[in-house]
């Protein structure tokens, strides 16, 4: 388990991906009544603000998040996250220059490899996620109309934990924000993993990372 994860277990950190994220990408939330759906039309703050409420709300009324019923998160991401995020561009920043040489078959298995690592990673730390569990988008100085902004924020988990700060970049296309990348306290996602997915595909090939993903999610 990469470092980041094992900052987020440690710290029981539920998030996105969310992508986040958080994913992400990794994420929190207001009360369990429904949220509104998020629109990335919406000021980059709003939007992220509104993802994260919208997960929560979900995650925190299912009893089967907090037995970590991995196929249950799969199912929560795929509806409340996917839809805001732009996972291929994770996926082919942190495969960096292989990316190029991968067929598109190859780069389909991977964005589904990829994506499948992550929600079991995650499944742990989202089981966590309680009625204590909030998060507040801080001061965004970034510029609204420019086209990939950092939107900071601020995780709490209970009253006697320190806060998480994380911070999601997003990039504007012609449907809205979307969420590609997240750091959580100094970690880059992406630049976390590039280093990962290189050393696997110089021993091994885009294939051999594929397969050592896929192995890692049917453990």
């Amino acid at each position: 388990m990469s470092k980041m994860f094992q900052l987020l277990g440690q710290r029981r950190f539920g998030a996105q991906l969310s992508a986040w994220l958080l994913v992400t990408f990794a994420v929190a939330f207001g009360g369990q009544a429904a949220a509104a759906a998020p629109n990335p039309q919406d000021p980059p703050p709003v939007f992220v603000q509104a993802v994260a409420d919208a997960l929560l709300s979900v995650l925190k009324a299912d009893p089967a998040v907090r037995n970590q019923d991995v196929a249950r998160i799969n199912e929560i991401v795929q509806t409340n996250v996917m839809p805001y995020v732009n996972f291929e561009k994770t996926t082919r920043l942190s495969a960096g220059k292989h990316w190029r040489d991968a067929t598109p078959e190859q780069r389909a298995a991977l964005v589904e490899a990829f994506r499948s690592t992550l929600v079991r990673t995650y499944a742990g730390a989202l089981s966590k996620i309680d009625n204590g569990t909030s998060m507040e988008v801080l001061t965004f100085r970034g510029d609204e109309n420019a086209k990939d902004v950092v939107v900071p924020s601020s995780v709490v988990q209970g009253t006697n934990v320190q806060p998480i700060r994380i911070d999601y970049r997003l990039e504007k296309t012609p449907e809205g924000w979307r969420i590609y990348d997240l750091n959580v306290e100094n970690i880059w996602l992406i630049q976390n993993y590039r280093g990962q997915f290189s050393q696997e595909i110089n021993r091994s090939g885009i294939d051999g990372l594929i397969a050592a993903l896929n192995k890692r999610n049917n453990q």
